[in-house]
């Protein structure tokens, strides 16, 4: 019998607007290399916040609070006011000594020190959606956060991305032994859950190291102490990343957080098939119809293409959200 999560959950939303003119200047001051990640699309809007907010409270509206990061700016149409919103700005909990920051690798660092933030809670980027109702086991039991595993390659693809993926690999073959892990924890770790994802798992086994991780890039369930356990065993590497004021090949990411959760056994196995990663391109109809039909509980909506008819996408992909969530909720004015 599986126990109801009695614990308070937050979730965690990041959101920066990428056309406020202070925030473009401010920005420009300190772009001073090539070295760091500052692609346009990384900033450009898809103008769907609105829906996020919806879906939380038609989907999941026992959450306890919902910390709202940003730089500063705030929606217009936001309600603050609402009791379960808290504003919460990156110098609100950020050493000031690490800002001003367009890295989001430092913001999801130093979450941790967010004055009131719940030992448990969810962490969503601002283009990852609920899109079905789910319920607080769906993110943690027993205490446990609720994840799916998976060990993979790091494909090297050049992007800052990947060679953040090496950084945390590194630290987590510093303290975790390959083989002992998996001896003492493989029915957790191989799952019928997962799905295919296994087949990548047992691909990886031969090798003495973990070689990488599989990552859904879907909301992630966070237990607060693990950031302090990162920040008291690797000061160091969070310090210096924490201190990069874009995105660069020397970071390393909260993901490594998940990891120490999962390695530590502090997990709880889930379906990988809850969640869908898609990149927008110039055919969006599995996006289209993944939300209409609500064929998953959560989605990832990427935009990595600077090819692609940004503002058509943007305009039948939010069709579809409005059709899914037309009504506006007590999160808006």
């Amino acid at each position: 019998m599986v126990m109801i999560m009695k614990n308070k959950i937050d979730f965690v939303i990041l959101w920066v607007d990428g056309n406020d003119k202070n925030w473009q200047k401010e920005k420009e001051k300190y772009l001073n290399s090539n070295e760091v990640d500052n692609r346009n699309i990384r900033y450009r809007d898809m103008d769907n916040l609105q829906y996020w907010f919806r879906s939380v409270e038609k989907f999941t509206p026992w959450v306890n609070k919902i910390y709202f990061v940003t730089w500063g700016h705030i929606p217009e149409w936001l309600n603050i006011n609402n009791e379960k919103i808290v504003v919460v700005k990156h110098s609100d909990f950020i050493p000031k000594e690490y800002l001003p920051t367009f890295n989001s690798n430092v913001i999801d660092l130093n979450l941790y020190r967010i004055k009131g933030l719940s030992q448990y809670f969810v962490y969503f980027n601002d283009d990852t959606f609920i899109t079905d109702f789910m319920s607080p086991n769906d993110f943690f039991k027993n205490g446990m956060p609720c994840e799916e595993y998976g060990e993979m390659p790091i494909l090297p693809y050049g992007s800052a991305f990947s060679y953040t993926m090496l950084n945390n690999a590194c630290i987590i073959n510093k303290y975790y032994n390959k083989r002992k892990i998996y001896k003492k924890n493989w029915r957790k770790l191989i799952n019928f859950k997962y799905g295919l994802v296994n087949v990548k798992t047992f691909l990886s086994l031969p090798y003495e190291k973990f070689i990488g991780f599989y990552s859904s890039h879907l909301p992630i369930s966070f237990l607060k102490s693990y950031y302090e356990k990162l920040w008291s065993m690797e000061f160091d590497k969070c310090d210096s990343t924490s201190r990069n004021r874009f995105r660069t090949k020397q970071d390393i990411t909260t993901y490594i957080i998940k990891q120490f959760q999962i390695l530590d056994n502090c997990f709880y196995p889930r379906k990988s098939k809850y969640g869908k990663l898609f990149i927008i391109s110039n055919n969006n109809k599995k996006i289209i119809n993944a939300i209409k039909k609500k064929k998953y509980k959560m989605i990832c909506i990427n935009d990595q293409n600077e090819h692609v008819d940004f503002e058509k996408a943007k305009k039948e992909i939010n069709a579809s959200f409005e059709i899914l969530l037309p009504n506006k909720c007590s999160f808006e004015k």
